[in-house]
């Protein structure tokens, strides 16, 4: 039988396109790729063309298979738009287990909301994001989109591994550019994995990666971001906010970014001027004057969450601020410094990486980097740093999310790298002075002091402003080695002059200790102990990190009941290593009391990942003795 040309044609094209489909049927993945994976990447490409320094188009296309919930998270289709960046096609497909189509997204469907909430001046900043709901697992989806920018002061981060519990089948980047922009790139952590640069010239640059096996989170592993193998990239010549910029040079960057961009952001109404004057006086000190800016701001404005990079890189004008009291980290440091420079106090813009976990700005590869903004006071030799962002900060307090890494300050001659400051590891205290008494029946009544600096001030001074239930959740938590734990009066004492908080708690507990026959057995360590548990980990694969060391040492008085005599006492401990210094010691006193002194103190740092076994057995050896017994007799 003789089939026509068009029905063959189309018999044909059928077939070819469910084969094409077929290739992401879920049989088709290694099983190398599945082990350890939530998701399997069959195929992440992004092609990159610059046309000029005002223009450049990216397109993306990324093919992922869901293999359970917890991989939901790795399909990754999202495009943020604004007003210098438009999306010109987005959309998905999802297919089923065996490679067939059960779902065609379009961009209508494709959720479209406000990247940034509680501000009206930045509404045209936003995000259009798929939010699909799967029938059954595993699937496939295939995601593509196109977008064209007239900024091209940020060339995406190319990243071959995107998280742990994720595999890659292919990952492709290829990026075109004039040759007379001085295109710049820097690669990470390619050692140990597949990756291949199949093109490299004057206008073109090509990356393949194939087969990368899925990682499992090991604890006290670096960042993803430090670990996994990324590329940054960068132009000498760009366009930004309008404006076309160079960054051949920090200096040189910098001067653009102040001259250019920040230019004409910080004027102020004149009552407002006259206000700041009334308020600073007399006073003659810059550190001073900017204590009492600091505390204006603080009452007078609060924060909207509004990223660098996302509603530009020029800050709102401090007017604005000044009238509506509110602004993104950009506007409120932008704010302040219009505040100073009306009582003839300097201060510089600083760009940087903001987050507990502490990211560099890449000081050997000048670009556009950082997701934050704070101030610097020039300060003597130094900087007093202010996070413009908070209501509660104390001033010149950096806490765990801007301290100890390398950032960017703007000042009127070009920029500048420095470091921001370093709360040593023995600054990081906390100091607890208390005590505690048992009864005949084994039950504890107790009052704990505990002083935190440094580091450690930054979690303790969020306690404050908890719920009375949030605040019982806290310590019933922080004590769980205390069964039937019972919370007296609590008071909180914030001292931001001396960057102090105290935690003033009364304690109760039924049985604490343990009554068998004419014996009592307690835990001396009643209210620090270590409860931290380091996993074993076997064949680590990842080196492992201590960000922040710290400094705790204990006092407490412990009141032993009447008719009980001691029949064990464990004895004084010492321990020491790379890692630091552990130190018990428990002290008879007259009148059935004790004194139990401890102190524990943790070197930061980077280590190999066959270090790790030998950290494990070092907190084991901590936290075994910190559950050390007293053993008493009733006479």
């Amino acid at each position: 039988m003789k089939i026509p040309f068009f029905a063959f044609f189309f018999f044909f094209f059928i077939n070819f396109s469910f084969a094409q489909k077929a290739e992401y049927a879920f049989t088709t993945i290694a099983d190398s790729l599945k082990e350890n994976a939530n998701a399997v990447v069959r195929l992440d490409q992004m092609d990159i063309n610059i046309a000029s320094q005002r223009s450049m188009n990216i397109k993306t296309q990324r093919v992922v298979t869901v293999l359970n919930e917890k991989g939901l998270n790795n399909i990754d289709a999202y495009q943020h738009y604004d007003k210098s960046l438009g999306v010109k096609s987005i959309e998905a497909t999802v297919y089923d287990i065996s490679g067939k189509e059960i779902k065609k997204i379009k961009r209508k469907d494709f959720k479209d909301q406000s990247a940034v909430n509680g501000s009206t001046l930045f509404s045209d900043s936003r995000v259009l994001y798929l939010d699909y709901t799967p029938i059954t697992y595993p699937f496939t989806i295939i995601y593509t989109s196109e977008i064209e920018s007239s900024s091209t002061a940020f060339i995406p981060r190319w990243y071959f591994l995107g998280d742990y519990n994720v595999s890659v089948e292919k990952c492709i980047l290829n990026v075109s550019y004039p040759n007379d922009l001085g295109f710049k790139k820097k690669e990470f952590s390619f050692s140990g994995f597949t990756i291949k640069k199949t093109v490299d010239t004057d206008t073109k640059l090509s990356y393949a990666a194939l087969n990368i096996l899925a990682r499992r989170v090991e604890d006290y592993s670096p960042s993803t971001d430090d670990l996994f193998p990324k590329v940054m990239m960068g132009l000498e010549k760009f366009h930004l906010e309008g404006v076309d910029g160079t960054a051949t040079t920090w200096e040189a960057f910098g001067k653009w970014y102040g001259e250019k961009i920040l230019t004409g952001t910080t004027t102020l109404p004149e009552e407002t001027k006259v206000k700041i004057k009334a308020l600073v006086g007399d006073e003659k000190d810059p550190i001073k004057k900017a204590k009492i800016i600091y505390d204006y701001v603080q009452k007078k404005s609060r924060y909207v969450n509004i990223a660098v990079g996302i509603g530009g890189w020029k800050p709102m004008l401090a007017s604005d601020v000044d009238r509506l009291g509110y602004g993104d980290c950009k506007a409120l440091s932008n704010y302040t410094k219009a505040l100073l420079q009306v009582v003839d106090v300097p201060s510089y813009n600083t760009i940087l990486y903001g987050d507990r976990y502490k990211s560099n700005i890449q000081s050997d590869f000048v670009s556009m980097q950082g997701n934050h903004m704070i101030l610097a006071i020039p300060n003597g030799s130094h900087y007093t740093w202010l996070e413009c962002t908070s209501q509660d900060d104390p001033f010149g307090y950096q806490g765990t999310f801007t301290d100890d890494r390398d950032v960017l300050i703007i000042k009127p001659e070009g920029g500048e790298i420095v470091r921001t400051k370093l709360y040593e590891d023995n600054g990081n205290t906390q100091k607890d002075t208390g005590t505690y008494t048992l009864d005949e029946k084994g039950n504890l009544s107790g009052s704990i002091s505990i002083v935190s600096e440094g580091s450690q001030y930054s979690s303790k001074a969020r306690l404050e402003n908890l719920q009375p239930t949030e605040k019982e959740s806290h310590y019933k938590e922080y004590w769980s080695n205390i069964n039937n734990l019972k919370l007296g009066k609590i008071s909180f004492t914030n001292n931001k002059e001396n960057i102090q908080f105290t935690e003033d708690v009364q304690v109760n507990a039924v049985d604490y200790a343990k009554i068998t026959g004419n014996k009592m057995i307690f835990t001396v360590d009643a209210f620090n102990q270590s409860l931290a548990n380091v996993k074993r980990v076997r064949n680590r694969k990842n080196p492992f990190q201590i960000q922040r060391g710290y400094l705790d040492t204990d006092e407490i008085e412990i009141n032993l009941p009447t008719g009980f005599t001691i029949e064990f006492l464990p004895s004084n401990f010492e321990l020491k290593g790379k890692f630091g210094e552990y130190k018990t010691e428990i002290i008879k006193k007259e009148n059935n009391k004790l004194t139990y002194k401890r102190s524990m103190f943790l070197n930061k740092g980077n280590y190999s990942n066959k270090e790790y076994d030998e950290y494990r057995l070092f907190m084991e050896q901590v936290s075994r003795n910190d559950n050390a017994k007293i053993i008493l007799t009733k006479n």
